[in-house]
């Protein structure tokens, strides 16, 4: 356990985000939604979907296996329920018009055969690989505040175009936010303001870039704590001019292109791949959602102001082949401590983790935007792995 933070004394972290609409994101919404359809028809379905998107056209393939197959036709209409939600309505790529193509096919038996019995309690992992989780006391919901600012100026957009509340925006947007980090008597680095923000977001051909930037600007002045609005010159709007084309008529897009955007803004390292299109026995998805759970709970007890978790898998075999802790110098319990109490306490098993965090359900779809961290608990059990119920337990086995 290190016994301070190592903190720069005063440094600059930028985190971006993107909106719903952006080609990648598009496709992100598409697989979930083809993930929460298999799901709704068999809790133990195994899906891996894949979507690219370019003018005119969805393209959808991948694995699935489950007791009550989709149909070609439920697929497409998955797709096009999801871009008309999103908003298109573009010439060269509307929700009615679109050709969709399903190239969707059984799973492989091989991968299948470590994970596929429902009632075996050593159920191996989906694959081998590595997954992180994080958690810091920067914002309410314990996530690194760059990323968390970034999501909710997207967020408050999308919901004010979508409930009509401001005019002429479309659905592809990007944000960016610079914070700046002092540190604090004790050596940790707070966010203090932000030096700059970048806002870039379809609009129609009628506005401007000034009545565009006009529209965007309270938005931001509001997200942001007070005081933290960067100078004029430092709030940039469709920086290049004119952000009319957008969508899949200006760029492709295909599931799992930001990882980065769906966890902690480049704060924490990511592990294994992409969480969407993958039904919860991959561990990419699964392991990734219980090390978030558990780093938060750690934060939230108090046990530490920051921390990262890492943790390892082998396919076919359902322990985890390790669990690394590191609490950058600010825990309050030794890190080899810490991690034997987590496996103590928590079952990081494939099944464990779904059996405790309720996995098996039709939840994915809204992940798929605005990050997969940091948000709220649904009654439904969405989001499951942000609640702190863990938290006393550990302060208490800590003690």
């Amino acid at each position: 356990m290190n016994s301070k933070n190592n903190f720069p004394g005063e440094f600059l972290f930028t985190s971006e985000s993107v909106a719903e609409g952006h080609p990648d994101k598009l496709c992100d919404q598409i697989s979930d939604a083809i993930v929460d359809a298999y799901l709704a028809k068999d809790p133990y379905a195994r899906v891996a979907a894949e979507t690219m998107v370019t003018p005119d056209n969805i393209i959808i393939g991948g694995e699935a296996t489950a007791e009550s197959p989709l149909s070609k036709d439920e697929i497409c209409a998955i797709a096009r329920n999801v871009v008309r939600d999103v908003g298109y309505e573009q010439e060269r790529f509307h929700w009615q018009k679109v050709n969709i193509h399903n190239y969707m096919i059984s799973q492989s038996p091989d991968i299948a055969m470590g994970v596929n019995s429902s009632n075996t309690k050593d159920e191996g992992a989906g694959d081998q690989g590595i997954m992180f989780g994080y958690a810091c006391n920067e914002t309410p919901e314990l996530m690194p505040a760059p990323i968390y600012y970034s999501h909710l100026i997207l967020k408050e957009l999308t919901d004010l175009r979508k409930k009509g509340k401001i005019q002429g925006l479309g659905p592809d947007a990007k944000s960016q936010v610079t914070l700046l980090y002092q540190n604090d008597d004790e050596g940790n680095g707070r966010a203090v303001k932000a030096t700059s923000v970048v806002v870039s977001h379809q609009h129609s051909a009628d506005l401007k870039t000034k009545d565009v930037r006009d529209i965007i600007r309270p938005v931001v002045e509001r997200v942001l704590p007070k005081g933290w609005m960067p100078s004029d010159d430092e709030f940039y709007v469709n920086p290049t001019g004119n952000f009319v084309i957008g969508g899949p008529e200006g760029d492709s897009g295909l599931t799992g292109r930001k990882i980065i955007v769906d966890t902690y803004g480049g704060s924490a390292p990511h592990g294994g791949g992409a969480f969407s299109g993958k039904d919860p026995t991959k561990v990419d998805r699964s392991a990734a959602y219980a090390m978030r759970y558990v780093a938060k709970n750690i934060v939230a007890s108090g046990l530490a102001d920051r921390c990262t978790l890492q943790v390892a898998y082998a396919i076919g075999v359902s322990k985890p082949l390790a669990l690394y802790v590191n609490t950058h110098g600010t825990g309050k319990v030794d890190e080899q401590k810490l991690a034997k109490l987590v496996l103590e306490i928590v079952d990081l098993s494939p099944r464990g983790i779904r059996t405790r965090l309720q996995l098996n359900k039709p939840i994915y779809r809204r992940t798929a935007s605005y990050g997969h961290f940091g948000r709220k608990p649904d009654n439904d059990g969405g989001f499951s792995w942000e609640k702190t119920d863990l938290a006393a337990e550990l302060k208490k086995a800590a003690a």
